[in-house]
């Protein structure tokens, strides 16, 4: 499975990316090579292995993880840019 210059174009817009021409080809063969790569695991015989949801056992968290308070609602709202009428003010995301 290939994927085009279109299909790396329309990724980019999606992303909101502005890629020159140069950037897309680069993009092209850079994502066809790690495509063709994952092809080759394809070939591997995987059936001795037992199948695992996590790569590793145990855990890696630093603390416990335990419910809290939180800051009171105006302290969050005086941290931010700008709020109003209690909440918290964003740009308009989509149209």
């Amino acid at each position: 499975m290939a994927i085009s210059r279109d299909q790396v174009a329309h990724i980019a817009r999606l992303a909101h990316l502005d890629l020159s021409e140069a950037e897309q080809e680069r993009f092209t063969r850079e994502m066809n090579a790690i495509l063709e790569y994952v092809a080759l695991l394809d070939h591997l015989d995987t059936s001795a292995i037992e199948p695992t949801s996590h790569v590793e056992e145990g855990s890696r968290a630093w603390r416990d993880d335990h419910a809290g308070g939180s800051i009171p609602h105006d302290d969050a709202l005086r941290n931010a840019p700008e709020s109003g009428e209690g909440h918290f003010k964003v740009p308009r995301v989509m149209g």
